[in-house]
């Protein structure tokens, strides 16, 4: 690995009901970039996610727990995650989803990218760049995933190929400008949001493959509903980059 030992690092996870993952989550994490500092931000999930977060926290001064129970859902606690990583003068902030779909060993070459280039400001781990795949969706899932994607960053004008992820490596100063409070979407569809609002300022975006695996315990947190309003967002973000 390349990175500096003088980047800040914080590693960013959004969790809501992960109790059956949250350990070897987070020793994995701890494995992959061992100076990084840990903020596990949960939606005081009801299956003790916190609880366990608290017993590493107290044995390990790297993790740190955000525990909300008001303003709740992945775009509030997203936006918090950025909050955190501003107002505590972090260089660097990597996200990814808490069920181990994302392969925290693949953080290393996210943040390589970034540190090895000031010029960049977001990477992307990517499902659908060459070396990128999905392990464990049917055939029609992945189909409908990438339509989706490709109809989402055609309609917002997006560099990428990968708009809905989650796992990434942003530079903070980037994020600072964005104005964070200023964010409007809800739950998934602030992925698209934060892409979109960061190309609007300038910020070089690039894509890294990655694997992402179909989560082995717990449950999916996006429901038809959910994905009805991202839709609805997206073409909301579409119809205001067109107006200004």
């Amino acid at each position: 690995m390349t990175h500096s030992s003088d980047a800040r690092v914080l590693i960013a996870v959004c969790t809501y009901q992960e109790a059956g993952n949250i350990r070897p989550l987070l020793a994995s994490l701890r494995s992959s970039l061992p100076d990084a500092d840990v903020l596990i931000v949960d939606d005081d999930s009801p299956d003790g996610t916190a609880d366990l977060v608290r017993q590493v926290a107290a044995e390990d001064s790297a993790v740190r727990l955000l525990l909300r129970t008001e303003k709740r859902g992945l775009g509030n606690a997203i936006q918090a995650a950025i909050g955190v990583a501003i107002d505590d003068g972090y260089d660097f902030l990597l996200n990814l989803d808490g069920d181990l779909s994302h392969d925290p060993q693949s953080l290393p070459r996210l943040l390589d990218v970034a540190v090895n280039d000031p010029e960049i400001d977001v990477v992307v781990g990517s499902r659908y760049v060459d070396g990128g795949q999905i392990v464990g969706w049917p055939l029609r899932r992945r189909w409908m995933s990438r339509l989706v994607n490709r109809f989402a960053i055609t309609m917002l004008g997006l560099p990428v190929r990968d708009c809905s992820g989650s796992m990434r490596c942003y530079r903070v100063s980037a994020l600072a400008k964005l104005k964070p409070e200023s964010l409007r979407c809800q739950g998934y569809a602030l992925l698209e949001e934060l892409l979109v609002r960061l190309n609007a300022n300038g910020s070089r975006m690039v894509e890294v493959p990655i694997t992402f695996t179909e989560r082995q315990r717990g449950h999916s947190k996006l429901t038809l509903g959910e994905a009805v309003r991202s839709v609805s967002s997206m073409i909301r973000l579409a119809l205001k980059s067109k107006s200004v």
